[in-house]
């Protein structure tokens, strides 16, 4: 089932064409034509080894297609340096290093690093938004602490926050709310829908239904490294597909507070 969500085209700010990734002799993405557009939040979902994180780090320029190609806005990822690359797209990272040596403050401040001129030096307005940042992120708190004496859930939002100050327009993040409360995976989310609002555009790749529901404007489902079907999640997080896809049963219940339907499995 491939659906057609959108009545009028939009440029896309990055665009996956014919995109196959391969790891010797393993396809792992197969032939994914996909973009992401300006102001949008678009979420990436399928159940484990589909090709989620492989999908998304080919859209963030890092990791270069076996077959197909990577668009942004218009040129070939490959043609722009890693520096150009960050500062257009910031990257999140499904799994982040925990001992980190450096306090969360330095590492948020890190995320000015494609901005600063020759010599590498960060100035006031750097430091200022670093520490914006670390505020906005709800990691204030503990931001002269180092990274290896900080939880999970505390590192996740020190590299959200490191997101939030790179100041780039198109966010790439691999299961934002992995290792986070459920307040701080609400927090995320609402990050990624402010930055689509302002103009700029967010891949999460989710593995809870009800988030990707709730927070995206159009949903992609991967399955067996193929695109299955992509849409407004009213359009494709139906209980028949999703149940065929993870082989849990799905229905769809109306919420108590807004009356809006929502998909659950069971």
């Amino acid at each position: 089932m491939r659906l057609d969500p959108i009545a009028a085209p939009q440029q896309a700010r990055i665009e996956a064409r014919g995109v196959r990734v391969s790891f010797g002799a393993r396809e792992v993405v197969r032939g994914v034509d996909l973009e992401l557009r300006r102001g949008e939040v678009l979420g990436l979902v399928g159940p484990n080894g589909a090709g989620k994180s492989t999908l998304a780090k080919a859209m963030a320029g890092l990791l270069e297609p076996t077959h197909g190609d990577v668009r942004i806005d218009g040129a070939p990822a490959r043609s722009s340096s890693r520096r150009e690359l960050a500062r257009r797209i910031a990257w999140l990272s499904q799994d982040a290093p925990a001992d980190l040596a450096f306090t969360a403050a330095e590492v948020v401040l890190f995320g000015r690093s494609p901005h600063l001129g020759a010599l590498g030096l960060d100035g006031p307005a750097d430091r200022q938004a670093a520490w914006q940042a670390l505020r906005d992120a709800g990691a204030g708190a503990f931001a002269d602490r180092r990274m290896s004496e900080l939880s999970g859930g505390e590192r996740r939002r020190v590299f959200l926050a490191r997101i939030l100050a790179q100041g780039a327009a198109t966010w790439i993040l691999d299961e934002p709310t992995t290792h986070l409360d459920l307040a701080h995976q609400q927090l995320a989310l609402r990050l990624a829908r402010a930055h689509a609002a302002r103009g700029g555009s967010a891949l999460c790749v989710l593995h809870d239904i009800t988030q990707a529901q709730a927070a995206c404007d159009r949903v992609a489902v991967l399955e067996a490294g193929a695109l299955r079907a992509v849409g407004s999640p009213a359009e494709v997080l139906r209980p028949e597909l999703l149940q065929e896809i993870f082989g849990v049963r799905f229905v769809e219940v109306t919420h108590p507070e807004t009356g809006r339907p929502v998909i659950v499995p069971i």
